[in-house]
């Protein structure tokens, strides 16, 4: 990625563009660099992409679940002075917005979740690699897309070195554990923002019926699918998921 973090404060954050805030939330395993597509299309369509680093592995253990997940993004966009963002969330990063624009819904107009956790139990746990064979982290790392090739070395090596520091995986245990226990299912009904819901129709993570049951639950949402993708569509598909994006945006009048 380009674009230079600026820091403020305890915050690290990408910021580009002018406009109504798209605030992208990374995964567990997911890089802001996951994000690149978006970062590079929506400026030029009117929007400021912001994307925070989440404190997924600096966080005190006591503290790592996804309710300070969400608690850390309402800091920041207090700190940003943000109002009326649209929240766009992969995998863990779906799952903190869930959560946030169900405590403060006063900041978030819009939700756009991809692959995220909050409904399927295993999303979090059982696809994560606990040995540190790297044959099998390259395996478990090719199984997240449908085209096995996005994989890189770059992100292999980057899992590999995760699940080798121990400090990192007692965290992923215990956000595994956190995501289990904020199953939104309850909530979702309750939930009025717009949502719109991009997935892949090939995704081993969270599979197509999460997103069928998200979209069931959700009172205002709309459900998109892009074929021969896994669970990142942002990255597998970036031309595809920044068309269905920005057509949602347009049409919603967002």
């Amino acid at each position: 990625m380009s674009n230079k973090l600026k820091k403020e404060g305890k915050f690290s954050y990408l910021e580009v563009g002018e406009g109504t805030p798209i605030v992208i939330l990374h995964g567990l395993m997911g890089g802001l660099s996951n994000f690149d597509g978006v970062t590079d299309f929506f400026p030029e369509k009117g929007y400021k992409v912001v994307i925070p680093e989440l404190p997924i592995y600096t966080m005190s253990l006591l503290k790592t679940n996804v309710k300070n997940y969400a608690d850390f993004l309402e800091e920041f966009l207090t700190h940003k002075e943000y109002k009326d963002v649209i929240v766009l969330g992969n995998s863990l990063g779906g799952h903190i917005g869930l959560l946030h624009s169900k405590l403060y819904p006063e900041k978030v107009k819009a939700l756009v979740i991809t692959g995220s956790s909050g409904l399927y139990e295993s999303a979090m746990g059982d696809s994560y690699p606990k040995r540190s064979d790297y044959e099998l982290i390259k395996k478990k790392s090719q199984d997240v897309f449908y085209d096995p090739a996005v994989a890189t070395k770059e992100i292999v090596d980057e899992v590999y070195a995760t699940v080798n520091d121990r400090n990192k995986l007692i965290r992923t245990l215990a956000i595994a554990k956190s995501a289990i226990r904020h199953n939104m299912a309850k909530d979702l009904p309750n939930m009025k923002q717009p949502t719109c819901i991009i997935w892949g129709k090939n995704d081993t993570v969270t599979p197509p019926e999460v997103a069928e049951e998200f979209h069931e639950l959700f009172p205002d949402s709309d459900l998109f699918w892009i074929d021969k993708c896994g669970h990142a569509a942002m990255m597998e598909h970036p031309v595809t998921f920044n068309e269905i994006l920005n057509d949602w945006l347009t049409t919603r009048k967002f």
